[in-house]
C-alpha cells in the first residue's frame, strides 16, 4: 500500500513550526473576516441596512443575514472538501482565504439602504453567502493540514492552531470594532466608521496568503494520492463518504453542535442581548467579549492537552455534560444586569466552548479515511454549524419574546444533550493513524495506536 510510517512522515521541527503558523495565521484572518460580520450584525446592520423595520424586526433581519453564511457552509464544505481530497489541502487553504478576503472588503464598500434601497440588503446577503462558502472549506482544511503533519501523541495540541486562530480572529474583530467605536462618535461610527474593519481585511489577507503559499502539501495526502495513482482508483470523495461512513458524518455533525451553539450565542447573541435588553453600552459589551475570548483561549489549550492525555470522547463528553447544567445558569446570570455577572456569563460559556472545540480539531479528522477525510470533515462540521451556529441565534428572539430567558436555557440544554449523545455513539480516536487509508475509523473498531 506504500503506507508511510510515523517516522517517515514526521517533518522537521522547523517545517512543523511553519505549518502550525500557517494554520494559525490563515484561520485568524478568515475568522476575523467572518466575525466582524457577526459583530456588525449585532450592533450596526439593523440601523444601516434595515432602518425601516424598527429595532426588533431589524435585529431579526440582521441575524437572518448572519445565518445565510451557515446555509452556504455545507456547500463550501462539499466543494472545497472535494478539492482538498482530489487536488490537495494547500490549494483549498489558499482558495478559501482569497475568496473570503474579496467578500469581506466588498461588504465594507456596500452603500447603505438610504442610497441604493433594496439592493443594499441583497448585496449584503450575496456577499455573506460567499463568506459562508469560503469558511465552509477553511476549518476542515486547516485542521487536516496541521493534523496530518502533527505527531500522533500530540495531535490535539498541534491541531489546536486553527482553533486558536478562530479565537484570535474573534479577538481581533472585537478589538477592531472597539477601537473604531472609541475613536469616533456613534453617528460617525454608524455612518462610515463600521466599514473600516472590513476594508482593513485586505492587509491581513495578504499576510495570510504569503504564509500559506510558502508551505508544502501534507505527507499523508501525498501518500494517498500516490496510492490512487498506482491503483487508478480515484473515486468521488463525496460518494465514497456516503457509501462507507454516512453514520459517522451524522454523529460527527451532532458532536459539534453544543460548542458551536454556545459559541455563537455567547459571542454574538449575548452582545445584542446585553445592549438591547440589559442596557449595556456597545463598548462595554465589546470589552466583555474581549475578556470572554481570553477565557476561550485558555479553555481551548486545556481541552487539547486533556484530549491528548485522556482521549477525545471523555473531554468532549465532560464539556457537554457541564453545558447542559450551564444552560440554566448562563442567562439568569446575565439577567442580573451587573457587569461582573455578564463577564462570567460570557467568559464561562466561551471557556466551555474552548474545552470542546480544542478537542474537536483533532477528533473529527481522525474519524474518517484519508481518501475522503477533507470532504467528510468539512461536511460534518458545516452541517453542525447550521444546526448549532445558525438556528439558535435566529430562534432566540421569538423564544425570548414568548418564554423569556428560560426558553433560551431550555433550547441550549437540548442542544447540549444531543451533542452528548452523538459523542457517546462515536468511538475513541486518540492514537489512531492518519496514514493508512485502509484502516477506516468507523464505530466499533479499535484505533491503531502508534508508539
Amino acid at each position: 500500500m506504500g503506507e508511510l510510517t510515523d517516522d517517515a512522515q514526521q517533518p522537521s521541527s522547523r517545517r512543523l513550526a511553519r505549518v502550525v503558523t500557517a494554520g494559525f495565521l490563515g484561520t485568524t484572518v478568515e475568522y476575523y473576516d467572518f466575525f466582524i460580520y457577526g459583530t456588525a450584525a449585532a450592533l450596526v446592520f439593523p440601523k444601516v441596512f434595515f432602518p425601516e423595520l424598527g429595532s426588533a424586526a431589524g435585529t431579526a433581519a440582521s441575524f437572518a443575514t448572519f445565518g445565510v453564511a451557515f446555509i452556504a457552509r455545507p456547500v463550501g464544505g462539499v466543494v472545497f472538501g472535494h478539492i482538498g481530497d482530489r487536488v490537495g489541502r494547500k490549494t483549498t487553504l489558499i482558495a478559501t482565504l482569497l475568496l473570503m478576503g474579496i467578500a469581506t472588503v466588498s461588504i465594507g464598500a456596500i452603500p447603505d439602504g438610504r442610497a441604493i434601497g433594496i439592493w443594499a440588503p441583497i448585496l449584503l446577503v450575496v456577499l455573506r453567502f460567499v463568506q459562508g462558502f469560503a469558511i465552509g472549506g477553511e476549518w476542515a482544511s486547516a485542521a487536516l493540514f496541521v493534523g496530518e503533519y502533527a505527531p500522533t501523541k500530540k495531535r490535539a495540541l498541534f491541531a489546536l492552531s486553527p482553533t486558536l486562530g478562530t479565537s484570535a480572529g474573534l479577538l481581533l474583530a472585537t478589538l477592531t470594532f472597539l477601537l473604531t467605536g472609541l475613536s469616533m462618535s456613534t453617528e460617525t461610527f454608524l455612518d462610515w466608521g463600521w466599514r473600516l474593519p472590513f476594508i482593513a481585511s485586505i492587509v491581513l489577507v495578504l499576510v495570510g496568503l504569503f504564509v500559506r503559499l510558502g508551505i508544502a502539501e501534507t505527507p499523508v495526502f501525498r501518500a494517498a494520492a500516490q496510492r490512487q495513482a498506482e491503483t487508478r482508483a480515484a473515486k468521488s470523495p463525496f460518494s465514497e463518504m456516503l457509501r462507507h461512513q454516512w453514520r459517522e458524518v451524522i454523529l460527527a455533525s451532532g458532536a459539534v453542535i453544543m460548542w458551536l451553539a454556545f459559541f455563537y450565542m455567547g459571542a454574538v447573541y449575548l452582545t445584542n442581548y446585553g445592549t438591547g435588553h440589559l442596557g449595556f453600552s456597545r463598548n462595554a459589551m465589546l470589552t466583555i467579549n474581549l475578556i470572554g475570548v481570553f477565557f476561550n483561549i485558555v479553555g481551548s489549550v486545556a481541552g487539547a492537552l486533556l484530549a491528548d492525555h485522556f482521549g477525545r470522547r471523555k473531554v468532549i463528553g465532560a464539556a457537554n455534560g457541564f453545558a447542559i447544567v450551564w444552560a440554566f445558569v448562563m442567562f439568569p446570570l446575565a439577567d442580573t444586569g451587573g457587569a461582573a455577572a455578564m463577564v462570567l456569563a460570557v467568559g464561562i460559556t466561551l471557556f466551555v466552548v474552548g474545552i470542546a472545540s480544542g478537542t474537536t480539531t483533532a477528533f473529527l479528522p481522525e474519524i474518517f479515511r484519508t481518501s475522503y477525510r477533507s470532504t467528510a470533515t468539512g461536511v460534518s462540521y458545516n452541517i453542525g454549524s447550521v444546526i448549532g451556529g445558525a438556528i439558535p441565534p435566529i430562534l432566540a428572539a421569538p423564544i425570548l419574546a414568548a418564554h423569556g430567558s428560560v426558553g433560551l436555557s431550555i433550547m441550549m440544554a437540548v442542544i447540549a444533550v444531543v451533542a452528548a449523545l452523538s459523542v457517546y455513539a462515536l468511538r475513541e480516536t486518540a492514537g489512531v493513524s492518519l496514514d493508512d487509508d485502509e484502516k477506516s475509523a468507523t464505530i466499533g473498531e479499535t484505533p491503531v495506536a502508534h508508539s
